[in-house]
């Protein structure tokens, strides 16, 4: 099909009820977390090298949920199940794009994150990922502050950009009002990351600390969105740098498996056509399609996030029947 991979997630992972009671017991987080790593291993096996795999904190159990949600530190046995992953990937060559989850827990993943990509982000492209959600009033200043500690510390920051999954679960008032805004604060963000500046967010987005002093940080960007025009506008942007000869960043896009394949074969068909017309002044788009894996029960609330994530489906129809169409009569026409 042409496309560069997948992203591989294995979907255990536990969701937020601070009404249920948490018994802080060694052992049952010593099963909880174990299960966990080991999964996560087999995970990272079933990768080939140069793919990624999906990492979900809260997965590790009740009790790293418990520490998530109070902003503390991962413990002991959570940080070494973590480094034993991170390593086994890091000598596999397989990239961790560690999952956004109910806002409730956020700041404590984006904690537990950012400390890793200290340690493991260090070369030019991330190994480690950390996800923002467009559709948050906080991203813009979440992502404009990590990018400043990255480019103080020196280290890669890996960035995975979506529009976002909990609007059944977490508060209204988190999110922007309406999809148009949503699409905008994407696009907006998107553009300035292609184009490794922060000016023009900043004026866009009150929220934004300011701008960034030069030079911009090292980062590597997935762009995981269904939105065919985001898609079209970032490729763009990519296809005149490789014209022109501008530095590009480390970036990659990303659609679900069985979803938007039309998408995801739009950019791989740009590439191709890219390789035919210009050689040697190329944009070729790395798409990876998302893959989640367990049992019925584990995937079950990802199924249901998905669900009502894609309620617009009926509506990509049209789009997707107009597509094949267009693919149709051109295949037609060859004879």
């Amino acid at each position: 099909m042409g496309f560069s991979g997948a992203i591989l997630s294995y979907a255990k992972e536990v969701v937020v009820d601070r009404k249920t009671a948490l018994k802080l017991d060694k052992q049952i987080e010593f099963v909880e977390v174990n299960a966990w790593k080991n999964g996560m291993l087999e995970t990272v096996e079933l990768a080939q090298s140069n793919g990624h795999v999906a990492v979900k904190f809260s997965g590790a159990g009740q009790f790293a949920t418990h520490l998530l949600l109070e902003g503390s530190p991962p413990s002991p046995m959570i940080s070494q199940a973590t480094a034993e992953i991170c390593e086994y990937a890091e000598a596999r060559g397989v990239r961790l794009l560690i999952d956004a989850e109910q806002n409730a827990m956020q700041a404590g993943i984006d904690a537990w994150t950012l400390n890793l990509q200290r340690r493991y982000n260090k070369s030019h492209d991330a190994l480690i990922y950390g996800t923002y959600q467009a559709y948050l009033r906080s991203t813009p200043a979440t992502l404009a502050q990590h990018l400043m500690v990255a480019q103080q510390e020196n280290f890669t920051l890996g960035i995975k950009l979506v529009r976002g999954a909990y609007m059944a679960s977490d508060p209204r008032n988190l999110f922007w009002d309406s999809k148009g805004e949503t699409d905008r604060i994407f696009d907006g963000i998107a553009e300035n990351l292609i184009r490794r500046r922060w000016e023009c967010a900043s004026k866009m987005i009150e929220q934004s600390p300011g701008q960034l002093s030069n030079p911009f940080p090292r980062i590597s960007l997935i762009l995981a969105s269904h939105n065919r025009e985001s898609m079209r506008k970032a490729l763009s942007i990519r296809q005149v740098q490789a014209h022109t000869g501008v530095e590009r960043i480390d970036l990659a896009y990303s659609q679900l498996m069985g979803m938007a394949d039309n998408v995801s074969c739009e950019l791989v068909m740009a590439g191709q056509d890219s390789r035919r017309d210009e050689p040697a002044k190329t944009e070729i788009p790395r798409v990876y399609k998302y893959v989640v894996w367990g049992t019925i029960r584990e995937c079950l609330n990802y199924l249901i996030r998905r669900a009502e994530e894609n309620r617009d489906a009926l509506g990509r129809a049209k789009e997707d029947r107009c597509a094949l169409g267009k693919e149709l009569r051109r295949r037609l026409r060859r004879f």
